[in-house]
């Protein structure tokens, strides 16, 4: 919270304790017996307390709710909730609310039109409808019926029961919103629909598509999948309070998902020979954070990953999508949740500055994650030793045969980054980094460079080696460094490794480090 909303919260809750407190102070003085303080009913208590967490939870905001849990005797709340409705009178001069009117009217409207086993407020079309109100316009199909192919396919699919909600505006969310929501069940219950796959009856097997955000293959930016997944978050969202700008819980605020998907994303740099350079992305997610299920007698894990880069002007310069699979059996199924899942793509790009977002969903459970990073592809310098990322990695292996860049494939080694940078003690300490611009010797035709890795560990060295070039297959302008340390002698805790890079022709220097950690 900024410290300028946490001032008014305080301000909210002492001007409720102040007004308490001034009326206690005048009871006190005239201990009469009218005045005296009566036993309330537990009842009462109880659905005063809970008032925040159940009458107002679909429209009270993060801040809104903190200052009133904060409040500690029925007084205090009452005065808290003539505030809260106060806030939101559209019309405070006249002795009707308007706006807590209403509520009240579209949650009895919702309970009436959309219960299915709970109270019809609190389903999905019930939650949108009290939030949100009245939709401009509905297409309604509760038989189901067909539904209609673009942009990639051809032909008609049968469909659950589903409707289609338009809204012309609304605040906070935006112009032309429309939400789908399909009763896969049949019992009247209306789901919100993620994509336009949901409703479509598998006759064949799971619906390509069926278990992400949006439709990644039309070409409609509302229909992309970071545009859905934010539309979603908007509708799951407070809603904004008209006229309050100042006042606490004005801002929208975002509903935190609890079923989230936690992962990393970190891009690495490789240069070309033309000056543009390959970025390597690394998304890595811990797999005891994801739901394995039983699938041809393996525990599997199904990953779906959607990611876009962009420029600074928003302009896509290119996206990439994979179902990312993590299978074992039952008795390896402890072990593997111990591991992580990493999946990689390469794409080249011109020196600047971009973004990259990232979605991830476990197909399995449903948590998904959503992750922004800006980075800059930096400019080779052709008169200046450089350097590429250096990548400290799981495994570092040699591909002679293959030839090229693809997923964790650089040139001809294969690279797979360790972005956590945590390894088990025993575990090789993979090393890449490729060397730019480096001099010659024109007598032995080789590198007129000096390598030195130094190992330390609080500071100390406790380890060095000098390259020895042994299997280097690559010369000229850019030379590999690719190498594995043994860390079975390596006691439990953080290292960290220093490469020292001496071009001998120009006199130019380097260093570059990194940190990992062994644990046990």
């Amino acid at each position: 919270m900024s410290r300028g909303r946490l001032s008014v919260v305080i301000a909210l809750i002492f001007s409720f304790s102040s007004t308490t407190i001034s009326a206690r102070a005048q009871k006190q003085q005239t201990p009469t017996p009218d005045n005296k303080p009566r036993k309330t009913k537990r009842e009462d208590d109880r659905v005063l307390r809970d008032w925040a967490k159940t009458d107002v939870k679909l429209i009270i905001t993060r801040e809104e709710e903190d200052a009133y849990n904060q409040l500690k005797t029925n007084e205090e709340r009452e005065n808290f909730i003539n505030i809260f409705w106060q806030r939101r009178d559209p019309s405070p001069d006249t002795e009707e609310n308007e706006y807590k009117d209403e509520y009240y009217e579209r949650i009895a409207y919702a309970n009436e039109h959309f219960g299915s086993g709970k109270s019809g407020w609190l389903t999905d079309r019930g939650r949108i409808y009290v939030k949100w109100g009245k939709p401009t316009s509905v297409e309604s199909h509760p038989t189901g019926g067909q539904y209609q192919q673009t942009n990639y396919d051809s032909g008609t699919s049968a469909t659950y029961p589903f409707e289609k909600w338009f809204y012309r505006y609304l605040p906070g969310v935006g112009s032309g919103i429309e939400v789908e929501f399909v009763d896969l069940s049949g019992s009247g219950e209306y789901r919100l629909a993620h994509n336009p796959f949901e409703k479509v009856v598998p006759f064949n097997g799971p619906i390509e598509g069926s278990m992400g955000y949006g439709d990644p293959r039309s070409n409609r930016q509302a229909d992309s999948p970071f545009e859905v997944m934010d539309l979603l978050n908007k509708l799951e969202s407070t809603p904004p309070v008209a006229g309050s700008s100042t006042a606490v819980g004005s801002t929208h605020q975002p509903v935190e998902d609890e079923n989230q998907l936690d992962f990393e994303v970190r891009p690495y740099y490789f240069f070309q020979s033309d000056g543009n350079a390959i970025a390597a992305f690394t998304i890595q997610t811990e797999n005891r954070a994801l739901s394995f299920q039983n699938s041809g007698g393996l525990q599997t894990a199904r990953v779906n990953v959607f990611g876009k880069v962009l420029t600074v002007t928003n302009r896509k310069v290119g996206t990439f999508e994979e179902t990312l699979i993590t299978t074992a059996t039952s008795e390896e199924l402890s072990e593997a949740k111990q591991r992580q899942s990493v999946y990689g793509r390469a794409m080249i790009l011109a020196p600047g500055k971009y973004r990259v977002d990232v979605m991830l969903r476990d197909v399995n459970s449903g948590a998904t994650g959503l992750r922004q990073l800006a980075f800059t592809v930096p400019r080779l310098d052709s008169s200046k030793l450089q350097t590429s990322s250096l990548v400290l990695a799981a495994k570092v292996e040699s591909r002679k045969d293959e030839v090229g860049v693809n997923q964790f494939t650089i040139g001809r080694t294969k690279v797979v980054p360790n972005i956590s940078g945590e390894f088990h003690r025993g575990e090789p300490v993979g090393i890449y980094l490729q060397v730019y611009n480096a001099g010659i010797d024109q007598t032995t035709l080789r590198p007129a460079v000096d390598v030195e890795y130094r190992l330390l560990k609080d500071g100390k060295e406790i380890r060095k080696q000098a390259e020895d070039w042994v299997g280097m297959s690559e010369a000229g302008p850019r030379l590999t460094l690719a190498r594995l340390l043994d860390s079975s002698q390596l006691s439990a805790g953080q290292y960290e490794i220093q490469i020292d890079i001496r071009d001998h022709v120009s006199g130019q220097t380097l260093t570059r480090s990194g940190t990992f950690k062994i644990i046990k």
